[in-house]
């Protein structure tokens, strides 16, 4: 049995509302993404930080998130992962762009005790089912750049950079962070 058969995964209910919100997005990572901007691009170099960064995130308090049922209007949903002693080890919310055809992974996150498990992937895959569902032809991310972890992550899901945003994080305690942004085919 693969790790990511311990995994059960489905949409969210209302009663992993509590769960979801639980869970502990942050991560530690010993290199980060340096982006360069220029006049006819940017390059992005992967560098080692010493002692290691810590990112945790803030409370979200947008009034305008799902409660966690995995039901939204707009083609929005959340699915869950779910370990086998019933616990929610990950949930990923998704929504549908009807007018290009993207399936927007607004975000994913993974319980530290279960991440490199298989779990991600495995809600990624959520996302893409649901995505072919509702004919999207790619899935679509923003990361920032000193999640390396996730960034390498991705990659291995298939995804690959396909621009940034120097100024989202701007006016956030993120300030000095950059956007990156990542997508994937969904054939």
């Amino acid at each position: 049995m693969s790790s990511e058969d311990a995994y059960a995964f489905r949409p969210a209910r209302p009663e992993d509302g509590a769960a979801v919100g639980a869970i502990d997005g942050s991560f530690t990572t010993a290199t980060v993404f340096e982006v360069s901007v220029r006049e006819d691009g940017f390059s992005l170099r992967e560098v080692a930080v010493d002692p290691p960064l810590t990112k945790v995130f803030p409370e979200d308090d947008d009034e305008d998130e799902d409660d966690g049922d995995g039901e939204g209007g707009d083609g929005r949903r959340v699915f869950v992962a779910v370990a086998g002693d019933g616990a929610v080890a990950g949930y990923a919310a998704v929504s549908h762009s009807a007018w290009n055809r993207r399936l927007v992974v607004e975000d994913i996150e993974v319980a530290p005790a279960h991440r490199g498990r298989g779990v991600g992937r495995g809600l990624m895959e959520c996302a893409a089912e649901f995505a072919r569902e509702r004919g999207a032809v790619h899935l679509w991310l923003e990361v920032s750049s000193v999640n390396a972890p996730a960034v390498h992550a991705y990659r291995r899901m298939g995804f690959s950079l396909c621009g940034l945003d120097t100024v989202l994080y701007d006016g956030t305690p993120a300030r000095g962070e950059r956007a990156l942004y990542m997508a994937r085919p969904c054939p």
